[in-house]
């Protein structure tokens, strides 16, 4: 083989090696791109889930607050009933003690 037919032939094999690494480059590229594409998708995914559980875990804190601020304020209620009660049965025992007392403060001023 002569001389110029080698250098044609070499030229040949560099342009396809060339042609080669063009592709093998392109298509790496195009595989971090893709990768890169899913690591949004999941990313953006997850956050989704996230968000979501967020809601519903504070949706459920809410209803267990209002269970308890119903429970307290029920509480509460019978609690104030019940003072009221003993307030209303003991009235006309402190009118008396009060009658008492002044009484005895009248006459001692006397």
């Amino acid at each position: 083989m002569a001389r110029p037919e080698v250098l044609d032939r070499i030229k040949g094999a560099e342009r396809e090696a060339d042609e080669i690494l063009d592709e093998a480059e392109s298509d790496r590229d195009d595989r971090i791109a893709e990768a890169r594409r899913r690591a949004d998708e999941i990313r953006a995914q997850a956050e989704a889930e996230a968000d979501e559980y967020e809601a519903e875990r504070l949706a459920e804190a809410r209803a267990g607050i209002e269970e308890e601020r119903e429970a307290i304020l029920e509480a509460g209620e019978e609690e104030r009933a019940a003072l009221e009660a003993k307030a209303k049965d003991r009235e006309d025992e402190v009118v008396e003690e009060v009658l008492d007392r002044f009484k005895e403060a009248v006459h001692a001023q006397t």
